[in-house]
């Protein structure tokens, strides 16, 4: 940030902690429908988890294909036999469209925040999956399907 010099230097508030929330998340890129659930570690368990979570939003006359990058614990994790997992090439995260949701949400919710506790962030950050969690086009639209 630049600041003129003859002013004094701004004082950026921020908590001293590192903690941060886990959250693994699906976009269905049709309707723009977010589907979120927490996790206390990424791993092979709690994907499995999410997938089964995931089952039941899916549309049962079509194949539903889940799009993910090749984190270890996606390819250890075991998957329902009415979902199939693509798995993007190495370093690709931009063709992921559940990257865009997150980048979008940063910067709605949490970009330029002071967060006192971690409790006030998830509530931030809650309130606009909330909001996400119907169809809607803003999701839609940003995941590029019309």
């Amino acid at each position: 940030m630049w600041v003129p010099p003859e002013e004094k230097d701004p004082v950026l508030l921020h908590a001293p902690t590192r903690k941060s929330i886990a959250l693994f998340g699906a976009v269905q890129i049709r309707s723009g429908k977010l589907v979120t659930m927490t996790a206390s570690p990424f791993n092979a368990d709690s994907f499995a988890a999410f997938l089964q979570h995931l089952a039941r939003y899916r549309n049962r006359r079509r194949r539903t294909v889940i799009i993910t990058d090749n984190a270890g614990y996606h390819h250890s994790a075991t998957c329902p036999q009415c979902l199939h997992l693509d798995y993007l090439p190495p370093y690709s995260p931009e063709l992921n469209p559940i990257e865009r949701v997150w980048k979008l949400l940063r910067r709605l919710r949490v970009h330029n925040q002071y967060f006192e506790t971690l409790d006030h962030l998830v509530a931030e950050v809650s309130e606009q999956l909330a909001i996400w969690a119907n169809p809607n086009d803003s999701l839609r639209r940003l995941c590029c399907i019309t």
